[in-house]
């Protein structure tokens, strides 16, 4: 008997050529409905409309086509079953050996602007994953393919095993699909769980990308995934130039980028990061200034380091930014001079992603026995809310100055402190086991230049010692949370050693 092939697709890459050799070659009846049915028989391919097989119309505007037992029945059937055959011969269902099936473009859908929650509705597929999830589930006995990429695959299973498939192909393919729907439902309950609409459970689910050479270490393995769909986030970035990205380049990447997004493009700005860190940030009037004032506020660290950029990068910049040896650079775009000039740093990693300012909305952190889920920390922060709780006033310079160094501290690992002047880094003391050491790095590291400069700490002061530090060393005004029960003696040391404190109520810890 023929066999039988079901073909219903919304991506038609490939299609007509995977069709005709399923006809031509290896003699498959092909049943499909909708828009795959059109487009088969415009190019002249034998096609049994879905309607015609089950003798039931399309009904509901296209809602149900292929919710039938003609078509569920031959999909499920256990070929070594004789009462399932029993069932097929009494009802007149032809076994279906073949099922090629993908999904409405929901997560496309979504990522478009002003889409309603009716238009989202109608574009969750309901036959596709119910025939998806069948045919998975009878991999034994059938194939399923979900997506183009596949087809050639199949074909050559098909001819050198005499037109059947292997177990283990078919056992492949039925792990590929319930990886599908697990995704495309995951998708569809996040964007549920965007409208407010509480549930229990959190999924988290992605498509493989890359398996990368190896993790943090390398006997570590590890692979990257993209959620959602490719046009967004860190996949949707370009690659100019240079080596393949490793775990640490992506993870140090993200870090640079959450803090390249702190400024406007109207204002350059240049990060320069180690280890998820910022060791030099600025503020320019070029962007070749800005980056500049980065590398210089700590050139050492910077030798191997990763540099945001919240421009599109120029020759100037380019220049500079060949001048030492570097893992990567992210930039909204690059000019066609500068790209030029980065070419003599062939293995140099430069990357264009040009939505530098949006990232994840939630962060997840996995511990033995689950995970942890948080909202990221994008507050923005309005120093119009913030407290100067201190006799001497700051100017609106300082206060500028003072949003700058907060603005950086928010990136940096507890225990967080920022030394800062003319809007550029001096000193950076991070992920310290107590404040008073964070302080006594930055200090050290901003040496002399720390005199008139301003001081930034993620989390509040629980005695007055390092504001004494601070001040012995130049400082002119500190930012910080506030919220210890000896804020007022961290008040008063201020008071007398002539500072500036204010008190922004907002903590950014980083862990």
């Amino acid at each position: 008997m023929t066999r039988l092939a079901l073909l219903s697709v919304t991506d038609k890459t490939g299609l007509i050529e995977f069709a005709h050799q399923l006809v031509e070659e290896f003699d498959f009846e092909i049943i499909s409905s909708g828009g795959t049915a059109k487009t088969l028989q415009a190019a002249n391919i034998p096609v049994i409309k879905v309607s015609d097989y089950t003798g039931s119309p399309e009904i509901l505007g296209g809602r149900v086509k292929t919710l039938h037992p003609r078509i569920h029945g031959g999909i499920l059937a256990r070929r070594e079953v004789p009462q399932d055959l029993t069932d097929l011969e009494n009802n007149q269902i032809r076994p279906i050996d073949l099922v090629v099936v993908n999904l409405y473009p929901f997560e496309k859908t979504i990522a478009q602007p002003n889409i309603t929650v009716a238009e989202a509705i109608e574009q969750i597929d309901i036959g596709g994953p119910a025939m998806l999830r069948a045919s998975a589930k009878n991999f034994a006995h059938l194939t399923v393919l979900c997506n183009p990429q596949y087809y050639d695959t199949y074909l050559e299973e098909l001819r050198s095993n005499n037109g059947e498939t292997s177990f283990a192909f078919r056992q492949k393919m039925a792990s590929c699909t319930f990886a599908l729907t697990n995704t495309y439902d995951q998708a569809i309950a996040s964007y549920f769980a965007s409208l407010g609409e509480n549930s229990d459970r959190f999924s988290l689910a992605g498509t493989e990308l890359q398996a990368l050479r190896y993790g943090e270490n390398p006997h570590q393995s590890a692979t990257w995934y993209q959620t959602g769909t490719s046009t967004s986030g860190w996949a949707s970035a370009s690659k100019l130039q240079g080596k393949e990205l490793s775990y640490n380049n992506l993870v140090d990447l993200e870090a640079a980028r959450r803090i390249i997004a702190e400024f406007p493009e109207n204002e350059p700005a240049a990060a320069i990061l180690k280890h998820t860190n910022p060791c030099g940030a600025a503020l320019g009037t070029t962007l070749a200034q800005a980056y500049e004032k980065a590398f210089n506020a700590d050139s050492t660290s910077a030798f191997g380091g990763i540099v945001a950029l919240n421009q599109p990068i120029d020759a100037a910049t380019a220049t500079a930014l060949t001048k030492t040896f570097l893992e990567c650079i992210v930039a909204p775009s690059c000019d066609p001079e500068a790209e030029t000039i980065l070419k003599a740093k062939s293995n140099l990693r430069v990357l264009i992603l040009p939505d530098l300012i949006n990232g994840p909305k939630q962060t997840v952190k996995v511990i033995a026995g689950g995970f942890l889920v948080q909202a990221s920390d994008d507050l923005i922060d309005d120093p119009k809310t913030w407290q100067i709780v201190t006799e001497k006033q700051p100017t609106s310079e300082q206060l500028e100055e003072l949003n700058f160094a907060w603005k950086i501290a928010k990136h940096v690992k507890s225990n967080a402190i920022v030394i800062t002047k003319n809007k550029t880094t001096l000193g950076v003391g991070a992920g310290q086991m107590n404040r008073v050491g964070s302080v006594k790095i930055a200090l050290e590291q901003a040496k002399d230049a720390a005199n008139g400069g301003y001081l930034a700490s993620d989390g509040f002061f629980p005695f007055d010692d390092s504001v004494k530090t601070a001040a012995a060393a130049g400082i002119n005004a500190i930012i910080q949370p506030g919220g210890s029960l000896r804020d007022k003696d961290s008040i008063q040391a201020a008071n007398e050693l002539g500072l500036v404190m204010v008190l922004t109520g907002v903590r950014h810890f980083l862990h």
